[in-house]
C-alpha cells in the first residue's frame, strides 16, 4: 500500500513538473530514491508470494499422492470385500442346505404325529382372531357412528352460524372450540391439516376446488370442519380395511379347516398302516426286542409333501 500510495504521488508530482516550473535536482534524487525503494518493496512481496505458491503447489502434489494411494487401497480393500462376502453367502447357502435336510429327515415322523394338533391349535387361534376383529370392527363403528353425529351438529351450528354478521365471529369460534373440547377433540394445526385434506381431495368435486382457492379467506370454524371431515373420511377408510381384514380372516379359517380335514384324513391313513404293521411284527412271533417304529420306516406316500409344506395364511400377506 505505502508503494502504490508513492507511486501516485510520484506521477502527480511529475506531471505537476511537466506543467510547472522547473525541479531542483535534490527533489528529483529524492523522488528516485523513493520509486527504487517501492520497486525493492515490490520486488521482495513478489518472492515471498512465489515461495508461499510453491509451498502451496507442494502441499498438493502430496495431496494428490495420497489421495492415490488411499484410492488403491480402497478399492483393494472393496475387492477383498465383496469376494469375502461372496464366500460367504455360499457357505451360508450351503449351511441352510444342509439344516433343512437334517431338520427334514430327523423330524418327519414327529411332524406327522403332531400335525394335526398344531392344525386344531391353528384354528383355534385363527377363530379367536376373529372374535378380536369383530369387537374392533363394532367398537370402531361405534366411534365412526358417535363422530359422525358430532359431525352433523357441528355443521348444522355452521350452517346457522354462516347467516350472522360478522362480529358474531369471535363467538361463533369460542363455541365452536368449546364443542370441540367438551367432544374431546384437539384440532391441531387446522390451516395445515385443511390445506392437505382439500388438495388430496381437489379431484373428487368441485366443492373441494372451491374451497381450496379460498383457504385464505375460511374462518377458522370452517377450517375445524374440514379438519373434522378429514377425519371421518380416514375413519371410514380404517372401516373398510378392517372389513376387509375380517372377510380374509373368515377365508383362512376356511382354508384351515380344509387342510385339517386331509390333514385327519392322513393321519387316519397313516395310523392303519401303523396297525398293520405292528400286526404283521407280531405275528412272526416277536424275533426282535426293538420298536416297530424304529424296525421298519414310515411309507409317508402323498402325506410326506403335506409335512415339509407350510400352511398357507392370507393374513401373513397382510
Amino acid at each position: 500500500m505505502e508503494g502504490s500510495q508513492e507511486t501516485d504521488h510520484y506521477i502527480r508530482e511529475s506531471a505537476e513538473q511537466s506543467i510547472g516550473p522547473p525541479v531542483p535536482r535534490s527533489t528529483l534524487e529524492l523522488k528516485l530514491q523513493c520509486s527504487e525503494q517501492a520497486l525493492l518493496a515490490l520486488r521482495a512481496q513478489y518472492l515471498c508470494l512465489r515461495s508461499k505458491l510453491n509451498e502451496k503447489d507442494q502441499i498438493i502434489e502430496r495431496a494428490r499422492a495420497e489421495s492415490c494411494m488411499n484410492a488403491t487401497a480402497m478399492k483393494k480393500f472393496v475387492e477383498e470385500n465383496q469376494r469375502l462376502a461372496k464366500e460367504c453367502s455360499n457357505l451360508l447357502s450351503q449351511c441352510k442346505k444342509l439344516e433343512r435336510e437334517c431338520s427334514l429327515y430327523e423330524n418327519d415322523r414327529e411332524a406327522l404325529m403332531d400335525f394335526g394338533n398344531e392344525a386344531d391349535q391353528r384354528a383355534k387361534t385363527a377363530e379367536n382372531r376373529i372374535r378380536e376383529l369383530e369387537i374392533e370392527v363394532e367398537n370402531l363403528s361405534e366411534d365412526l357412528q358417535f363422530h359422525k353425529r358430532h359431525l352433523a351438529q357441528k355443521e348444522a351450528q355452521m350452517k346457522v352460524d354462516t347467516c350472522r354478521e360478522d362480529d358474531d365471529c369471535r363467538e361463533e369460534q369460542s363455541l365452536v372450540d368449546s364443542l370441540l373440547e367438551t367432544i374431546g377433540v384437539k384440532v391441531e394445526d387446522p390451516s395445515a391439516r385443511t390445506l392437505t385434506f382439500l388438495e388430496s381431495n381437489s379431484s373428487l368435486d368441485s366443492s373441494f376446488q372451491t374451497l381450496l382457492t379460498s383457504r385464505d379467506r375460511l374462518r377458522p370454524s370452517t377450517r375445524s370442519v374440514v379438519v373434522l371431515a378429514a377425519e371421518a373420511l380416514a375413519l371410514r377408510k380404517d372401516k373398510e380395511y378392517l372389513l376387509n381384514n375380517l372377510l380374509r380372516a373368515e377365508d383362512e379359517v376356511k382354508v384351515i379347516f380344509e387342510e385339517n380335514n386331509i390333514l385327519e384324513k392322513a393321519n387316519k391313513k397313516l395310523t392303519i398302516k401303523l396297525h398293520l404293521k405292528e400286526g404283521n411284527i407280531s405275528s412272526k412271533g416277536n424275533k426282535r426286542k426293538s420298536s416297530p417304529l424304529k424296525r421298519c420306516p414310515i411309507e409317508l406316500d402323498d402325506v410326506d409333501l403335506l409335512s415339509r409344506q407350510p400352511l398357507s395364511s392370507p393374513l401373513r400377506e397382510n
